[in-house]
């Protein structure tokens, strides 16, 4: 039967999740870009959460997560026809995501709140990609290549991982939240974005101030409120294992915020706002994989690791091969996303995600961890080719970078006719 607590929680949580974007990410990312594109960043945010959420309706939810192939789901579900069929007589019955026309997982929330939970995490995955090509995408190309990576990478690997008959999570992979549906997925996908795209003008030697990191701070606090929803609410439920999540995330972002202030402080002589403010977003990543399969302690041993991971990725591994991926997508959330996949492997605690057909739940093993890591390259063979094809195709249509005037101009007036009066 539906059980109004848990529809209840994930009401709650599906608001949770989307607060991470608008305003959380948005903000997070508008105070670190200059003056110039404070707007236009906020737009893509918003434009955004506009048009994924149609798409997700039409054919990402159906493409994800209904029964199909190993490889990608049908379009029972498209333009969410049937989802209605939950509620008989004014009475809800169980939401049943198929395996088969004989089997399937039930849930005890109605199918519409699963999909809606589903959809903030389709809309929260573009705009993360967005921090890469920050400062020099056309608009119209950003809304061409959202679109095109949602259906064709994202809700892809979605079903690989989560899907009732993915072949991924046939092979025991485990991602509690999204750690490599969402933010290695989108992380990499950034990094291809920054390399099609090239670097600012100007980048390596002229200064990109941000234009007001309290904005930063504030979406970078919004964006740890919302996470609670992000991981505890991927247990579907109002119980203990939600419970053990939302602990693992508070210790996970803990971790890394002082891992990332401690490193930086040595390296630099000064820990500073943007760097803890950007550990903490590292160890919200990196906990989310992890967060709904380990105990506090193995929580923070993964947020201290994912902090100094994430500096090294901003600072070392960016600087050496030299890309300008500008707010540092693929740094935090691909580098972080990766280190909490793999260490999920290493830390998880079997009676939590134990089950009636599988006793034992998933186990620190070598097996485990080998499995964890052919999950990580799979994602981003499948994102990267993936991507690169699209801004191509992309590209050659209608073109991917705005000018060099408008770019010189900023992005606010040459794309939006507007500006910030400060």
């Amino acid at each position: 039967m539906i059980n109004r607590a848990d529809t209840a929680w994930m009401l709650v949580s599906t608001a949770l999740v989307l607060l991470m974007t608008i305003p959380g990410l948005g903000l997070f990312y508008a105070g670190m870009v200059r003056k110039k594109n404070v707007l236009a960043t906020l737009m893509q945010a918003f434009s955004l959460c506009c048009i994924i959420s149609v798409v997700w309706m039409i054919a990402g939810y159906s493409l994800a997560f209904t029964a199909g192939t190993p490889w990608i789901g049908g379009l029972s579900r498209f333009m969410l026809h049937g989802i209605g069929a939950h509620i008989k007589n004014g009475v809800d019955v169980p939401f049943i995501m198929k395996e088969s026309s004989s089997t399937g997982i039930t849930f005890t929330v109605p199918e519409s709140i699963f999909m809606l939970f589903q959809m903030t995490f389709a809309i929260i995955a573009p705009v993360i990609i967005a921090g890469s090509y920050a400062d020099r995408m056309k608009f119209n190309a950003m809304c061409v290549f959202s679109i095109l990576w949602s259906l064709l990478v994202y809700a892809p690997i979605a079903h690989w991982v989560w899907g009732p008959s993915g072949w991924l999570a046939n092979l025991g992979a485990a991602d509690f939240a999204g750690g490599t549906v969402v933010h290695i997925n989108a992380g990499v996908a950034g990094l291809i974005c920054a390399l099609v795209l090239g670097p600012r003008r100007g980048y390596g030697y002229e200064g990109f101030p941000p234009f007001n990191l309290t904005y930063a701070v504030i979406g970078a606090a919004l964006l740890w409120f919302g996470w609670f929803g992000f991981n505890a609410g991927s247990a579907f439920g109002a119980d203990g294992r939600a419970c053990m999540a939302m602990v693992a995330t508070q210790m996970a972002a803990a971790g890394a915020g002082i891992s990332w202030m401690v490193v930086e402080w040595i390296h630099r002589g000064k820990p500073t706002v943007l760097g803890v403010i950007s550990g903490a977003v590292g160890g919200l990543v990196a906990g989310t994989p992890a967060s709904g399969f380990v105990l506090p302690g193995g929580a923070l041993v993964i947020g201290l690791c994912a902090g100094s991971a994430s500096y090294w990725g901003v600072t070392g591994l960016k600087h050496f091969f030299g890309y300008d991926d500008s707010l540092d997508a693929f740094g935090v959330h691909g580098v972080a996303g990766i280190v909490g996949a793999i260490l999920t492997g290493v830390f998880a605690y079997g009676p939590l995600s134990a089950s009636s057909t599988n006793p034992t739940g998933i186990v620190p093993s070598i097996h485990q961890v080998i499995v964890q890591i052919e999950t990580v390259l799979v994602v981003m063979l499948w994102c990267s080719s993936i991507s690169f094809v699209i801004l191509k195709i992309v590209d050659k249509c209608i073109g991917l970078r705005v000018t060099p005037d408008q770019e010189l101009e900023g992005l606010d007036t040459a794309l939006h006719g507007e500006h910030i009066n400060l």
